[in-house]
């Protein structure tokens, strides 16, 4: 069975664009319920990764409500969050109202930058190639009409020696774990969906999306066809979710 919001081809973007727009209020919520809060750990090893400091500029596409945005930020980059989604932004700048009214009120004197928060195509980015020290990309690249354009975008828009990195949904190469993972996928997750987003199909997205997307081994090729230097991938949950990491070459 089909699902709703998954169309291949041209009309993909408007039909994720829709899901989004859907579940934008909701969507930290119910992210710490499918994956029990882990997400926010994977994404603190993203970030980790990434090295930022006060003297690099970062971009987070499909920023989403910003997770990762902000924690570059608190790290010190200089970033940018760019999502398709109106909601999902509009959702990720009162997150930074706020923080910004809290960091006034604690540490009048913070160093720390403010993210900022562009809507955009991750395909067909508007920036300049070689601007950012960081590319992040985080539960984004399955969604695009095509992966590799995206992967493409983050390589074109790094400057030398930035490192690019990628956290998504996996595929498990252990057979067992993947037939276990498949139907938590769906079944659990599109539960969760309908009993607190009044919506199966929006969850239920996830597995249809996962079985089109070549996922974590398929990005590393990518990332060496590009000749990125030392590209890993880092199976978290035996590969339920992975990490793709590469750095541009000097």
């Amino acid at each position: 069975m089909s699902n709703e919001f998954y169309t291949p081809g041209e009309q993909r973007a408007a039909k994720v664009n829709d899901l989004f727009a859907r579940i934008a209020r909701r969507y930290d919520f119910l992210n710490d319920l499918q994956s029990f809060g882990m997400h926010r750990n994977w994404k603190r090893q993203v970030v980790e990764l990434a090295k930022a400091t006060s003297n690099t500029s970062a971009l987070d596409l499909c920023c989403g409500t910003g997770d990762i945005t902000f924690a570059l930020a608190q790290r010190g980059a200089a970033a940018t969050g760019l999502d398709f989604s109106p909601q999902m932004l509009e959702v990720a700048k009162n997150r930074s109202k706020k923080q910004e009214t809290r960091k006034r009120a604690e540490i009048p004197q913070s160093t720390i930058r403010n993210p900022q928060f562009l809507q955009g195509d991750a395909q067909q980015l508007p920036f300049a190639e070689n601007s950012f020290d960081i590319v992040t990309i985080g539960y984004g690249l399955r969604n695009l009409t095509s992966w590799e354009r995206g992967v493409d975008e983050m390589f074109r828009v790094a400057r030398p020696g930035a490192r690019l990195l990628v956290l998504d949904f996996g595929k498990p190469p252990n057979t067992l774990w993947r037939t276990i993972y498949f139907t938590h996928l769906r079944l659990s997750v599109p539960l969760i969906g309908l009993l607190f987003c009044g919506n199966a199909s929006a969850y239920a997205y996830i597995l249809e999306s996962l079985k089109h997307y070549p996922a974590q081994f398929a990005v590393a090729e990518k990332m060496r066809d590009l000749n990125l230097n030392n590209v890993r991938v880092i199976n978290l949950l035996g590969g339920a979710m992975a990490i793709n990491y590469g750095e541009k070459p000097l």
